[in-house]
């Protein structure tokens, strides 16, 4: 401790210089007398100012401990002055016992708390008193010194004691030494090891302090009892010491920074300390039993109090344990709910939330018990904060919190799952249309937050388990909620959207996405569910069927029929158009193989990607794929879709040059509403082209100009027109007078399997394997 350094000097200086000049011999007795208790009186004085001037500067239990160290030395110091009138003023060399006894014995009355209070003190920073601790440690304390004074007085004590004491009052101050001493030093030793860190230093100055005087004063009891007539400068060494140590612990101040704290070892001894004595005065009481000697009036006495003394010990130990329990307990609740609640609302969290979405998801699964989940997001709650605050963001936040518990049956579960997104898990079956309705129209009321009214909106999304096919977690259902309600978002907010199977979830595909790639990538390449149907192309004047298109359908397991275009978009939005689209050709062309009777010759179209033309691999697919079913080349017709713009016209114009020179024929499909349809016209070579159906309506209006206008452009050029979407024969008889020869439309056939479509003797009716899917 190095700022104690310098006051430990002065001390041990100072007690040098008493012992020293004292116990010389260059003095006479008086003069040694005179200078041994003019030491011990200033060392008291020394002591009394460092405490109380230091007190002054301290707070707390740094500032009690001061003033109680204070108050015990004044009296030590009072009863040193009777001491020293009666020493030299008298002729009783050690004037015993005597009213200085009163002021000494003040010391260990006075010191107990101080030091009670010092081994219980705090930094300022530091963590709140421990008492429940401190209570144990004095009573700890109290049995170590009543075993303690039970084995000394049945050992010597008590032998010493009767002999030099010949009065009551001589016999009560002799004992009084000795107890007192021991109390203080037991009780120093055991608060060392709960006092804080930062304190430890002080104490054990302290302590060192208390020790010195009880050194001294067993010194002077011994002295006493054995009727000596003087007392040695050497013996009183530790009353100047004691009160310098004290001084040096009031002038120290406690350490700002924490010390390592006790070892766990540490701990347990000082645990142990108090049963260790105690047994071995039941040692003692066996042997005095054995030897058949009595325990007299003291040891009763002594003994008695120790083990009620250890008996209240472990009455408040086990009630402090049963507290310390329903602490524990309740901190495990709080921390259980904090764990699974959020603490702005108090609503389930999104861990609670997921925990039983996935039971509730699991009993579906398994007993088809009815479970949906609302996804909830407040509209412009953003602006809410900006505006009025966080804090009133907050506010409004617990409100809506209180107004979905409202809309919602009691065993529904409501959680917050972002910052102004709520989850709403519905297990009680019925229609969820209902609750989400609720829900909408509580949070639609206007707020009050301090007097001033705000209102916002709430978009929701709705998605039953079950009703979409089979939900593989519940991670996928509550993605399904979320992206009904931006899909809701996206339509102009405040609304409820229940899913479907197209809509995108938080990672950029959807559920349909999903299903279709599952599909296109099975692992024995057949494409479960999809299909090729075909619709007629026929010449307007008569109706004859000179070519059928085929068309990709799909039926999921569990979704059902999903529509073309759906399916399809879907199909290019993941990267995966060309698998449908080289499926459809390979079925195209082994079912056109088969034509025989009237349909022998007739063509075969198959929609294909513009933005694939000019990849070789697209020729070499188109290429085995004729070649493998036996096709004669021109019979396939190849529609380019123009659904993204041509990634390179020169390249594309040179694979229909290419493929045109093999047989196959090329047609642009949905004509003049793709990108750059003349300029794809005069470059590439195509065979047809198709007339969207937007220009087929006879209105008599610009479609009309239009269409005329197409229609001669393509003839002058010798390409042949087929006008698409043809419903009724007045649009038929427009189309040809305007000089269109070809018709495709419900008004000839809808798109079905090959088998509705054919007329008898059309096929060769034998069993066909199903067409792999193109693998990569």
């Amino acid at each position: 401790m190095p700022r104690a350094s310098k006051p430990l000097l002065v001390a041990a200086l100072s007690v040098a210089v008493v012992v020293t000049l004292g116990g010389s011999g260059l003095l006479s007795p008086w003069w040694s007398q005179l200078v041994d208790d003019v030491g011990q009186f200033l060392a008291g004085v020394a002591a009394i100012l460092a405490c109380w001037l230091t007190a002054a500067r301290h707070g707390g239990a740094q500032r009690w401990w001061r003033l109680w160290m204070g108050g015990a030395a004044l009296g030590w110091t009072g009863g040193q002055a009777l001491w020293s009138w009666y020493q030299l003023s008298g002729a009783d060399a050690l004037p015993s016992p005597s009213l200085a006894d009163a002021g000494y014995l003040t010391l260990p009355v006075l010191a107990l708390p101080a030091v009670v209070s010092l081994a219980s003190a705090r930094p300022p920073a530091g963590s709140p008193r421990r008492r429940p601790g401190q209570l144990l440690m004095v009573l700890d304390g109290l049995i170590v010194v009543g075993a303690l004074f039970v084995l000394t007085w049945a050992t010597a004590l008590g032998s010493v004691v009767a002999a030099g004491a010949a009065t009551p009052l001589a016999y009560t101050v002799a004992i009084a030494y000795p107890v007192t001493d021991l109390v203080l030093t037991i009780i120093v030793i055991l608060l060392l090891a709960t006092a804080a860190p930062a304190n430890r230093g002080q104490l054990a100055l302290l302590g060192a302090g208390l020790l010195s005087l009880s050194l001294s004063d067993s010194a002077f009891a011994y002295l006493v009892s054995k009727g000596a007539t003087s007392m040695p400068p050497a013996a009183d060494a530790g009353f100047v010491a004691g009160q310098a140590l004290v001084a040096v612990a009031a002038l120290t101040s406690a350490r700002s920074e924490d010390a390592a704290p006790a070892r766990p070892g540490t701990r347990w001894a000082f645990m142990l300390l108090p049963y260790v004595p105690v047994a071995l005065t039941g040692v003692l009481f066996i042997v005095q039993l054995a030897r058949g000697e009595s325990m007299d009036g003291v040891e009763i006495a002594v003994e008695t109090a120790v083990i009620s003394l250890l008996i209240i010990r472990q009455a408040i130990t086990l009630l402090e344990n049963a507290v310390l329990l329903d602490r524990l307990s309740l901190s495990q609740a709080r921390l259980a709910h904090q764990a699974f609640h959020d603490a702005l609302t108090g609503l389930a969290n999104r861990v609670l939330f997921h925990d039983r979405l996935g039971h509730a998801l699991a009993l579906h699964q398994r007993d088809g018990r009815p479970l949906a989940v609302l996804f909830c997001d407040l509209d412009d709650f953003k602006a809410v904060n900006d505006r009025h605050g966080h804090h009133a963001g907050d506010r409004l936040l617990r409100q809506v919190a209180d107004r979905l518990r409202g809309a919602v049956r009691e065993g529904d579960t409501v959680a917050r799952v972002g910052g102004d997104e709520f989850a709403i898990l519905l297990e009680g079956g019925g229609d969820p249309g209902g609750p989400a309705e609720r829900v909408m129209a509580e949070i639609g009321r206007p707020f009050d937050l301090d007097g001033e009214t705000i209102a916002v909106g709430v978009s929701v999304g709705l998605v039953e388990a079950g009703a979409h096919g089979a939900v593989p977690s519940a991670d996928a259902l509550l993605r399904r909620a979320d992206a009904a309600m931006y899909a809701g978002k996206r339509r102009g907010k405040g609304r409820l959207v229940r899913y479907r199977v197209d809509l995108p979830d938080g990672t950029g595909t959807s559920d349909l996405a999903e299903a279709l790639a599952a599909t296109l990538r099975s692992e024995d390449g057949s494409a479960p569910g999809l299909d090729v149907h075909y619709q007629p192309i026929v010449r307007l004047h008569d109706g004859t069927v000179v070519a059928v298109e085929a068309l990709a359908r799909w039926t999921h397991p569990s979704l059902g029929p999903v529509s073309a275009d759906l399916f399809i978009a879907t199909a290019e939005q993941i990267g995966l158009i060309r698998l449908v689209d080289d499926f459809v050709l390979d079925r195209a062309c082994r079912d056109a193989a088969a034509f025989r009777g009237p349909w022998a010759s007739i063509a075969v179209h198959v929609n294909t990607s513009a933005a694939r033309l000019g990849l070789p691999e697209h020729e070499e697919t188109v290429r085995a794929a004729v070649l493998r079913h036996g096709l004669a080349p021109h019979r396939l017709l190849l529609e380019l879709t123009e659904t993204a713009p041509l990634p390179d016209l020169g390249a594309a114009a040179g694979a229909v040059h290419r493929l045109g020179r093999f047989g196959v024929r090329f047609a642009l499909d949905d004509f003049g509403t793709g990108y750059n349809a003349l300029a794809q016209l005069h470059a590439m070579p195509v065979d047809e082209v198709k007339l969207d159906r937007s220009f087929t309506l006879a209105d008599g209006g610009r479609s009309e100009a239009i269409c005329r206008s197409i229609v001669q452009i393509c003839t002058g050029m010798g390409v042949t027109v087929v006008a698409e979407g043809i419903e009724t024969d007045r649009q038929a008889a427009a189309m040809a007078a305007l000089g269109c020869r070809y018709g495709q439309g419900h008004r000839y056939g809808v798109s079905a399997p090959l088998n509705l479509v054919a007329p008898p003797g059309a096929l060769v009716l034998e069993e066909r394997a199903a067409t792999p899917l193109a693998s990569g």
